[in-house]
């Protein structure tokens, strides 16, 4: 089965965007993590950490998808 390129275009802009959001998810990890020093940081900083993780879970998902279709396309796999 041949998948059309403008599926793989989608799978892979779905994938650039799931990236982006990763990215900007760790640049917020790190900005906390280059704070202030309080109790109140810790929970901030934690709750940043869970959603880098979920953002990099979804970055995995595209990615996962992405290289599916390809492997699909090329060697009908």
């Amino acid at each position: 089965m041949s998948i059309s390129t403008s599926e793989l275009d989608r799978l892979q802009s779905e994938y650039k965007a799931a990236v982006d959001v990763w990215r900007e998810a760790i640049r917020h990890e790190e900005d906390l993590a280059s704070g202030i020093h309080s109790e109140a940081a810790i929970d901030t900083w934690q709750a940043a950490d869970e959603a880098e993780e979920a953002a990099r879970d979804k970055a995995k998902d595209a990615k996962e998808a992405y290289q599916d279709a390809l492997r699909e396309e090329f060697f009908n796999f």
